[in-house]
């Protein structure tokens, strides 16, 4: 027992070390602009067909699966007002998370994990190049930023997707259901899904980055990097999306 506490105290060392050496590097000069735009297209572009489709799937199904409740109480034309509030504070944050999880997390684990296994990571540092700015800096900035870029886009698309769904059983033009859904969201609805957005972006990166960094060495190791850069990036989001919701109803 005593080691199996041993062993946690020192990991949780290593990643407070981790997080201090990322935030100094991340705010002091020389800057990697060009990786960073590069890791950007990498998790934001690269990521588009599997949000869209997504996305649009979400909207879709929850407004299919919402309208008999509301059919029981007459109240089919509170559709948009629900799916708006629905999608754009907790929704589109929370799945553009997930997708972000399983397809960059996996990707930044196994790709620093194969750096490490090939030892092109030490080879960075005997060339004087700071692995921590190149490697981490980059892609934990990169997921904070394009995380809630890919947020709005989900909203919308995900909103299309139960514009499309109400479409199929009431005649409601597009802006009449816009108009609608606009007048329904408010500025803190906005501003809980960027804080989602952001939390969940910085926290991607950063367990995908540790996990990667110092996985363990030999081919199992990728494999295990990646695995566990997937599974650590989903449980934190969870963790915070429950600690998010406590704080905002809080705040009220």
């Amino acid at each position: 027992m005593g080691r199996k506490i041993e062993k946690l105290l020192i990991e949780f060392a290593r990643i407070h070390r981790f997080m201090m050496s990322f935030l100094r590097e991340a705010v002091s000069p020389p800057y990697e602009f060009k990786e960073i735009i590069r890791q950007c297209y990498e998790i934001g572009w690269k990521s588009f067909p599997l949000i869209s489709l997504t996305g649009f799937i979400v909207g879709f199904v929850f407004t299919k699966q919402s309208r008999p409740s509301l059919e029981d109480f007459g109240a089919t034309s509170w559709l948009p007002n629900l799916i708006s509030i629905a999608i754009v504070r907790a929704l589109a944050p929370l799945v553009t998370a997930l997708i972000a999880s399983g397809k960059v997390g996996s990707q930044i684990g196994a790709e620093l994990s194969s750096m490490n296994v090939t030892e092109q990571i030490d080879a960075m540092e005997v060339s004087g190049t700071n692995p921590t700015k190149f490697l981490i800096s980059t892609r934990i900035i990169a997921t904070t930023t394009m995380i809630p870029v890919l947020c709005f886009y989900v909203a919308g698309i995900g909103l299309l997707g139960g514009y499309l769904s109400i479409a199929t059983k009431d005649d409601l033009s597009l802006l009449a259901f816009f108009t609608q859904v606009f007048e329904s969201i408010a500025a803190k609805d906005v501003f809980a899904m960027v804080l989602r957005a952001i939390v969940f972006g910085f926290t991607i990166g950063f367990a995908s980055t540790y996990v990667g960094y110092y996985s363990s060495k030999g081919t199992e190791g990728v494999g295990k990097a990646a695995n566990a850069a997937v599974v650590s990036s989903m449980f934190l989001v969870f963790i915070e999306e429950l600690l998010i919701v406590q704080l905002l109803s809080l705040i009220g």
